[in-house]
């Protein structure tokens, strides 16, 4: 007995670590999904291209070698070395680093609005593999129940109180059921692959679901404001800063760039000749300065980042509509799960009830067994509608959350 109790408390200690809360498996998903890990690494690129941007035009070095020596007073020239560099305006760097975050920031929610998706992902096959779960329960406890049927059959057709008929008939119900759990086994087998494959590891990791989803009685209240706050129309703000911070950087590289350069030239000493230059190098300073006289590219892409401008402030708006019919169906759809689930629930009730009904009545000797078939089916049918009615409630708050949360 005391080697049972262990091994029973084993079990029982395994079996719960491997039950797993919604929350438990959302929060192993955002850690472990490669996709998620995809978009954070297209954020990290993102935000190391300021530091590419913080950088000068290349410096410019040059070295020339006179072929035929020139002669000049003071010596034959024979070769040549010039330095340049290139100095943006003020502010432009500034400006490139604004840029380049803002377009950051834009990629930030991205990342942001897939680890809301992967929450719907992972939420949605959750109660998926609840309900598939819960509807396996229900056709084994209808199993049973057309088993004790059957034994209720077997002992009237001894009595000639029924026929071997009813047995029959009870028997292919059980096998009708029996096909219906097979189907939801391999069904519960894809939507198992399908989750673990979320969570990024081996699609056979068994998954215990230990709560109970019931609807609750009264409506949650919904923020709809939040809905302003979602990463898609976020991501349009951020574009519409980022084409603002292009446009400022586009009015700096308008602006003249000057150049500071060097050259130096190298001399030969004039032969037998005696004199204070003789063969004194050439070191020449210079400025140069570039100025952007044609200057149609700058007014083009000032129009361009207008017409960008408007397209998002569009492409927003539009969005916005889209959401908003999202969520208000998402809203009535989880109403009418509710409606259903309780209509389902008193249906359930009354099925019970005539249930009830026909095993009194067999001990009167009076049960039609053909009423008993009738009775299983319509309390099955209330039974697998009521798990669908909470798995819709659930699959629409989910999406419910996804917009306001």
């Amino acid at each position: 007995m005391k080697k049972l109790l262990i091994f029973l408390f084993v079990v029982s200690i395994f079996n719960i670590s491997k039950a797993q809360q919604l929350s438990d498996v959302i929060e192993e998903a955002l850690l472990s999904n490669p996709k998620i890990q995809a978009f954070e690494l297209k954020y990290q690129v993102a935000k190391e291209k300021v530091n590419e941007a913080n950088t000068l035009p290349n410096t410019q070095l040059g070295v020339g070698y006179f072929a035929s020596e020139p002669e000049t007073r003071t010596g034959a020239q024979r070769f040549k070395i010039s330095i340049k560099q290139m100095l943006p305006s003020f502010g432009v760097i500034s400006a490139r680093e604004n840029y380049i975050n803002s377009l950051a920031d834009a990629v930030y929610e991205d990342v942001t609005l897939e680890k809301r998706k992967l929450i719907v992902s992972v939420s949605q096959s959750y109660y998926n593999l609840y309900t598939i779960t819960e509807k396996q329960a229900i056709l084994n406890d209808n199993i049973k129940l057309l088993k004790t049927y059957e034994e209720l059959a077997l002992t009237s057709v001894e009595v000639d109180k029924a026929s071997a008929v009813d047995v029959l008939r009870l028997q292919m119900r059980q096998n009708e059921l029996e096909q219906l759990k097979q189907v939801l086994e391999q069904n519960y087998l894809a939507e198992l692959t399908t989750f673990n494959k979320l969570l990024n590891r081996d699609k056979t990791t068994e998954v215990i679901i230990t709560n109970k989803l019931d609807i609750p009685l009264e409506s949650e209240l919904i923020n709809s404001d939040n809905l302003a706050l979602h990463p898609e129309l976020l991501k349009y703000d951020k574009l519409y800063i980022s084409v603002e911070q292009s446009e400022l950087l586009n009015q700096k590289e308008s602006n003249p760039m000057l150049g500071f350069g060097l050259d130096y030239i190298a001399v030969s000493e004039r032969p037998n000749m005696d004199f204070s230059d003789n063969g004194k190098d050439i070191l020449m300073p210079m400025l140069s300065v570039s100025i952007p006289i044609f200057n149609n590219k700058y007014k083009s892409i000032s129009k361009q980042n207008e017409l960008k401008q408007q397209k998002i402030l569009v492409q927003k708006e539009s969005r916005l509509n889209k959401l908003e019919t999202l969520l208000d169906k998402a809203i009535k759809n989880s109403n009418s799960a509710r409606i259903s689930y309780n209509t389902q629930t008193k249906n359930l009730k009354q099925a019970k009830d005539a249930e009830s009904i026909l095993v009194k009545s067999y001990e009167t000797g009076t049960i039609d067994f053909n009423d008993v078939l009738d009775v299983q089916e319509l309390q099955l049918k209330f039974q697998m509608n009521q798990i669908d009615s909470v798995k819709k409630y659930y699959l629409q708050r989910t999406i419910i959350n996804y917009l306001t949360k």
